[in-house]
């Protein structure tokens, strides 16, 4: 049987900043990297040092789940790790945004981190870990970031809670919680034919520094993590603060109306 890691979302990002320091979590006899640029996911044969798996899917589409569950089923391999990187998000009030990419938001950061869960769990033994990527965005409410933060409150809950189910079997599950992150997901997130929603970050951090933060609590066995100063000073703030204030601040901060 197999030893094998899982990455969603490893063509860029933190997906890919993970799947490029793999061995700091060990050994695998291959990994499973996903994600819909096959292109991406084929150049990272060349920098990883186990056997890859190129699976070009994309994880808003139901049907991807089927095919990696046909897959787990004809391998039958042992997963070591899964990590779930997949998802975007985007900046604007949710009506100037139309319904079917707020779904497809909604199905890809919060449908998919579910579906590779649950399809993945019984193909781990004792000592497997889960990574889920949420957000430091998942402890409050955001006007005109509002669905992405929602999911991300869905993954960082989920993770939480699911770690805790899973507390018996011996599998461990820990929700990364980034702040601003210099990854491409600004791309998307941003349309620059509009006013822009975020006027001022409060800090921005590299991919390489959430990773390496993530892996040292995973050792550690946190059920969070969160690199960063100012990203642990604000989560701690919200949680103190009412939300209707929390909101205020928010939209002082970027000049909002």
């Amino acid at each position: 049987m197999k030893n094998i890691a899982v990455i969603t979302g490893a063509s860029s990002g933190i997906g890919k900043q993970f799947a490029l320091t793999l061995q700091k979590r060990g050994s695998f006899d291959e990994v499973w990297v996903i994600a819909r640029r096959a292109e991406r996911l084929e150049a990272l044969k060349s920098q990883i040092p186990f056997p890859v798996k190129v699976l070009p899917l994309d994880l808003s589409d139901k049907s991807s789940f089927k095919t990696y569950e046909t897959l787990l089923s004809i391998e039958n391999p042992n997963i070591t790790l899964l990590i779930n990187c997949s998802g975007f998000g985007k900046f604007c009030a949710m009506m100037d945004c139309n319904y079917e990419e707020n779904l497809n938001m909604v199905n890809l950061n919060c449908g998919a981190v579910l579906a590779m869960c649950q399809l993945s769990i019984p193909y781990m033994e004792a000592g497997a870990k889960i990574i889920n990527i949420a957000s430091v965005a998942g402890y409050q409410p955001i006007p005109y970031i509002n669905v992405y933060g929602a999911t991300k409150s869905f993954v960082l809950n989920f993770s939480r809670a699911l770690n805790r189910e899973l507390k018996k079997q011996k599998i461990s599950v820990m929700a990364v919680c980034p702040f601003w992150t210099k990854t491409e997901f600004f791309k998307r997130a941003i349309d620059e034919d509009e006013e822009r929603v975020v006027k001022k970050y409060v800090a921005m951090y590299t991919p390489e520094k959430i990773v390496a933060q993530a892996w040292r609590d995973l050792k550690w066995g946190k059920d969070v993590s969160m690199y960063g100063f100012k990203a642990k000073m604000q989560t701690m703030m919200v949680k103190l603060a009412p939300h209707s204030m929390v909101m205020s601040v928010w939209m002082k901060q970027q000049d909002l109306k």
